[in-house]
Order: C-alpha cells, then sequence, then structure tokens
C-alpha cells in the first residue's frame, strides 16, 4: 500500500504562482509513475504532467511552459511548481503514483486533492 499526502494548494491571482507537493509513504519502492491530475467542476479529470522514476516528463499542452515537475526518489515526493497561473488553471488538484511489480501494472494510488483557485 501506498499513501499520498499533498500539500500547497490555495487561492491567488491570475499571473501569480503556486507550488503544489506530495509525499508518498508505505511500499514506496514498488513506484514508477508519478504525477497529478486536476478536476474542475464539471469537467472530466485530466492528466496534468507526469514523471517517471527516471524523470521522463510529459505536461498536458495547456499547462506546458507554465507548469513544472520535478521528483525527489529519495524522498519519494513529486512536486508541481506552477507559474503564470489563469483562471482556468482553477481545479482539485489530486496526485497519483502508480505501482508496479516486475514491470507490471498493479495499480494506482491517489492522493485526497488539494484546492487550487485562481481569481481574474
Amino acid at each position: 500500500q501506498v499513501q499520498l499526502v499533498e500539500s500547497g494548494g490555495g487561492l491567488v491571482q491570475a499571473g501569480e504562482s503556486l507550488r503544489l507537493s506530495c509525499a508518498a509513504s508505505g511500499s514506496t519502492f514498488s513506484i514508477n509513475g508519478m504525477g497529478w491530475y486536476r478536476q474542475a467542476p464539471g469537467k472530466q479529470r485530466e492528466l496534468v504532467a507526469a514523471i517517471t522514476s527516471g524523470r521522463s516528463t510529459n505536461y498536458a499542452d495547456s499547462v506546458k511552459g507554465r507548469f513544472t515537475i520535478s521528483r525527489d526518489n529519495a524522498k519519494n515526493t513529486v512536486s508541481l511548481q506552477m507559474n503564470s497561473l489563469r483562471p482556468e488553471d482553477t481545479a482539485v488538484y489530486y496526485c497519483y503514483a502508480r505501482e508496479y511489480s516486475a514491470g507490471t501494472y498493479l495499480g494506482t494510488y491517489w492522493g485526497q486533492g488539494t484546492q487550487v483557485t485562481v481569481s481574474s
């Protein structure tokens, strides 16, 4: 089992920055992919950014150039630096971690979510 605890959400004005962090505990040796999804009211959950244990990254087109994902494998943390925030970035942000064993996908763990609100 893996537990994920997020921090760093809040209310900011457009153009400002926020940094989200997610700390994993438990069976962290089995984690490969980590990242962030978000879900705005009335919309489906969407991938924001992802990072592998080898630090390969992937971003949603809407956040490229503004958001940066990073990972500390030794501390089992993943962070999301969000710059130039826009009102459309307003959502609940969820940290996730994907568990593998001998190359076989076992499942995905989710954090509790943290609210990011960007006012215009």
